[in-house]
């Protein structure tokens, strides 16, 4: 099993110079617990979660510093054709809930989530 084969394709992302309040109001709107925030070419550039969100606040930060002061910039990513085995392993490793998944040209593409996935493996809709 690939990748592709269990990642979310409908994922939301803000581009760079965003405020964290609207990526928090797109976490809320949509009903996701992630924004994958892209730069000009499509390319992640960072993420955005709901523990970003939770960390914002618990720390008095303001909301409306830009997102790249306040998202997480390293983040893993996994081309679409990884075996789906392999990104378990750098989820698990890293114990990260969300992985951005590329094409080969490092444009976004989908994500992987512990959520999706399980539902998608439970036969859940």
């Amino acid at each position: 099993m690939l990748t592709c084969d269990l990642m979310l394709r409908d994922i939301v992302t803000a581009k760079k110079g965003v405020t964290a309040k609207e990526c928090i109001s797109l976490l809320f709107k949509r009903h996701v617990g992630t924004v994958i925030i892209v730069d000009e070419n499509e390319r992640c550039a960072g993420i955005f979660t709901e523990r970003d969100a939770i960390r914002i606040i618990a720390q008095d930060l303001s909301i409306d510093k830009p997102i790249e002061k306040v998202m997480t910039r390293h983040v893993y990513t996994v081309l679409e054709d990884t075996p789906f085995i392999e990104a378990k392993k750098i989820m698990k490793l890293h114990k990260i809930r969300h992985i951005p998944v590329t094409d080969s040209d490092g444009k976004l593409v989908g994500l992987l989530s512990i959520r999706h996935i399980l539902d998608t493996l439970l036969g859940m809709p």
